[in-house]
Order: C-alpha cells, then structure tokens, then sequence
C-alpha cells in the first residue's frame, strides 16, 4: 500500500490518506476510501454533535 492523494468531496482541496491510515481502517473493516478530509470531518462530526444536544 502506499500514500494516495483524494480530494474532499465537500470543500475540494487535497489531503493524503496515509498508509497507515489504510491499514488501520482495513483492519477495522472499513472498506471505502475516506470522502472528506480531516477538516471536514471534524467539522461534520462536531455539526453531528451539535444537533443531538450534546
């Protein structure tokens, strides 16, 4: 496996998704490649956050 570059489907910049990021998230079960970079998910996980009250 090696570094792959994707782009953020919300704000379109750039981000790598790391090999090891790749390993721990196969060795999750996880499958599909990142969609959002680490901003973005942060952000839509605090709006999630936000909307249930916590």
């Amino acid at each position: 496996m090696a570094d792959k570059t994707l782009v953020c489907k919300d704000c379109g910049k750039e981000f790598t998704y790391t090999e090891g990021e790749q390993a721990f998230y196969l060795e999750k079960g996880f499958t599909n490649e990142p969609a959002r970079c680490p901003d973005c998910r942060k952000a839509k996980k605090a709006q999630r956050r936000e909307s249930k009250g916590y």
